[in-house]
Parts: structure tokens; C-alpha cells; sequence
């Protein structure tokens, strides 16, 4: 039997044009949101709405940049004004721009810590201030990565820097608004099947087959698993889990 987990309820995703955010979009319709997918580029927004339609979900596409505070706030007055309320809502957005430190440009510093902590902290501020007006309050899941606070890499170290601050930033902000009923956790993830993960000239079957080799569980995740952990800190199962941050990596950290 399909969980019926979110109906009824609103849920935001940002960064939801593919990957980890249109699977987090496609598992949240699929148990009975309504969901308002973000991210910068229509085209892409568009056809996650396509796939949600078309499974019977509901679902808007509002463009938005989340380092620009306007845009955070028209997309949380977006979802209110469509749909009623915002009762679920995942950040997702980022960047990577990966590289030596000492080789790193300005540029792509800034397009990192603009995106993935500026961003995530606008993000947070805009759900937060309407979640705590309404009287079922709402849950919200930050996507981290297990870069950061759990390990690093060679050409993370700036990448590395942002997300270990999304993990602090959610530890604190969800000790800040916990008793006014938002509810804030992290989902950290490890290699996913994503172009991302791809090292420079290695294509899915090299990827296979060097996570066969380096990793415990033989394998990377997939999407469809990272959005399984997402939907369980955003539902009603993790009602007492504040402040945490859930590492799925393939057993990467243990």
C-alpha cells in the first residue's frame, strides 16, 4: 500500500530541477504532497512538474535563485498563496567548484559560500518565519554532505568548508526553533548516482566499478535511497529527531 505520509501537506524543494532534488520532489508527490520545486533554470523545473502530473501529484514550479533574499521570500509566499501553507521543506540547492585551495579562484569561493550557506541560510530564515505562524508549525531537511563535518577529500577543501557549516547551521537553527514548532534535521550524503559523483574522464560503469572497490557496502547510493532519508526526517516518524544530521554514504564514514 502507497504511505499517505504528507497528504494534505505542502512541501518545499529547492535545487529540484534533477538529481537528488527531483527524486526528493517525485518521493514527497508520490506519498501525497502537493510540492513546489525551485531551483534557477525553468526548463528543468518544468519537466520535474511533468513527471509529478503525470505519477496523479500536484505541483508548481517557481524559479528562484536562494542567494538572493527577494527570491527565497516570493517562493515560501509562492507555495503559501498556491497551495495554503508550507508544512515540508528541503534544501537542496548547491554548487560545487572542486580544486586545490591555492588554486581556487575568488570566483568560485564566493559561488559556494553565496549558494550553499548563504543561500541555505536565506532559505531557512524565509521557511522558518512562516512555519512558526502556523499552528501545525512544519519540518524542514537541509542536504549536507558527508564533505565537511564527517571527512574530507583532496579538492574539497573550500566545498568541504560550506557544508560543514550547513551541518552546524541546522544544529543551531533547529535549537533556535524548536519550541516554536519547526523542526530541523540534515540528510549527509556520500556518492550518489549523479554526474557529480563522476570523477574527471570515468564514466558510470568506472564509477561502478571503483565504488566496488573502495566502498563497504560494494556500491554508491542512489537518489531514490537519499530521498527515503529525507522523507523520514520530514514526516511525523521523526517527530522527536531534532537537530540531527543522517549520514547515507555506503558505509563511506563508518
Amino acid at each position: 500500500m502507497t504511505s499517505t505520509r504528507f497528504t494534505d501537506k505542502t512541501a518545499l524543494v529547492t535545487g529540484a530541477g534533477s538529481g537528488i532534488g527531483r527524486a526528493i520532489s517525485l518521493a514527497l508527490a508520490a506519498e501525497g504532497a502537493q510540492v513546489v520545486v525551485a531551483g534557477r533554470r525553468r526548463e528543468p523545473l518544468d519537466e520535474t512538474v511533468q513527471l509529478i502530473e503525470a505519477a496523479g501529484g500536484k505541483a508548481l514550479a517557481v524559479t528562484a535563485d536562494v542567494s538572493n533574499a527577494p527570491d527565497t521570500e516570493a517562493l515560501v509566499r509562492a507555495a503559501v498563496d498556491h497551495f495554503g501553507s508550507l508544512d515540508v521543506a528541503v534544501n537542496n540547492a548547491g554548487v560545487f567548484r572542486g580544486g586545490p585551495l591555492a588554486d581556487l579562484s575568488e570566483e568560485d569561493w564566493r559561488a559556494q559560500l553565496d549558494a550553499n550557506v548563504t543561500g541555505m541560510f536565506l532559505a531557512l530564515r524565509a521557511e522558518i518565519r512562516q512555519m512558526r505562524t502556523q499552528p501545525s508549525g512544519g519540518a524542514i531537511v537541509n542536504i549536507a554532505s558527508i564533505f565537511g563535518v564527517h571527512a574530507r577529500r583532496p579538492g574539497t577543501a573550500a566545498y568541504s568548508a560550506t557544508k560543514a557549516a550547513v551541518s552546524v547551521l541546522t544544529r543551531g537553527a533547529a535549537l533556535d526553533h524548536i519550541h516554536e514548532g519547526v523542526r530541523i534535521n540534515a540528510v549527509s550524503p556520500g556518492a550518489v548516482e549523479t554526474p557529480m559523483s563522476l570523477r574527471p574522464g570515468e564514466d558510470d560503469a568506472a564509477r561502478a566499478e571503483r565504488a566496488a572497490a573502495t566502498l563497504p557496502l560494494g556500491r554508491i547510493s542512489t537518489t531514490t535511497e537519499v530521498a527515503a532519508a529525507v522523507l523520514y526526517l520530514a514526516s511525523d516518524d521523526a517527530s522527536s529527531v531534532v537537530g540531527t544530521d543522517l549520514v547515507v554514504d555506503s558505509g563511506a564514514t563508518a
